[in-house]
């Protein structure tokens, strides 16, 4: 593997985030690339044109790291989804052996192989799931491209994982227009026991081609030094 090639999907960067990890004021990178095609996503160009954002440097990134990690007390990883991006080991290894900080990752949940190696090789200490709605709606919510089955056999994966692991696991789903109360109530009950369901509001895309049956995202922010 390129291992250069990973550090080419680390498009932004926040400085300081308040809300990204609960209790942790915490840095936000942000990787390039995803596996959905939901369809008011406010990532967008980070999902799907990773290329039209611009590269945070390796060494920048480094030692941006160094010299905040006095000031933060984690480093969340976020997207686009980082569970596609290849090489990915390796970013959360330097990132946690540059700042001595612990690191969350966001995810969507549909690689829990890649989680699953995460957890087994220490790379991330929390992880912060997007469930979309119930699994029969994940066609509609992900722009087609997770199915009711795929959406069913990937998310149970994860929960089997949090439910031998209490503490590591969060999960959060975004109030967008396509789900209602019945919805939020079926979500909750495919959590594990001992685990509860963070809901975020929906925030309307600045897009104007944007549907409105898909989560909100923020933009990738900038390095600030």
């Amino acid at each position: 593997m390129d291992e250069q090639a990973a550090w080419r999907h680390v498009r932004g960067l926040t400085p300081l985030s308040l809300c990204d990890w609960p209790g942790r004021p915490c840095c936000v990178v942000f990787l390039g690339g995803c596996n959905l095609r939901c369809p008011t996503c406010h990532n967008a160009a980070l999902a799907w044109d990773m290329e039209s954002q611009p590269i945070v440097p390796r060494g920048r990134l480094k030692m941006f790291l160094a010299r905040r990690a006095r000031w933060l007390a984690g480093v969340t990883v976020s997207g686009g989804e980082p569970t596609v991006v290849p090489g990915l080991g390796e970013i959360l290894h330097e990132i946690a052996a540059s700042s001595g900080l612990p690191v969350k990752l966001d995810t969507n949940g549909m690689r829990p192989d890649v989680i699953e190696l995460a957890l087994a090789e220490n790379l991330a200490q929390a992880f912060a799931v997007d469930v979309k709605g119930p699994f029969g709606k994940y066609p509609a919510l992900t722009g087609g491209a997770v199915s009711e089955a795929d959406a069913r056999r990937s998310l149970s994966r994860l929960f089997a994982l949090a439910a031998a692991r209490p503490g590591l696991f969060h999960f959060r789903t975004t109030l967008v227009p396509a789900l209602d109360a019945a919805d939020i109530a079926a979500v909750r009950a495919l959590l594990p026991a001992g685990h509860t369901l963070t809901t975020q509001e929906y925030r309307q895309p600045r897009r104007p081609h944007a549907l409105t049956d898909s989560e909100a995202r923020r933009t990738a922010g900038n390095l600030v030094d």
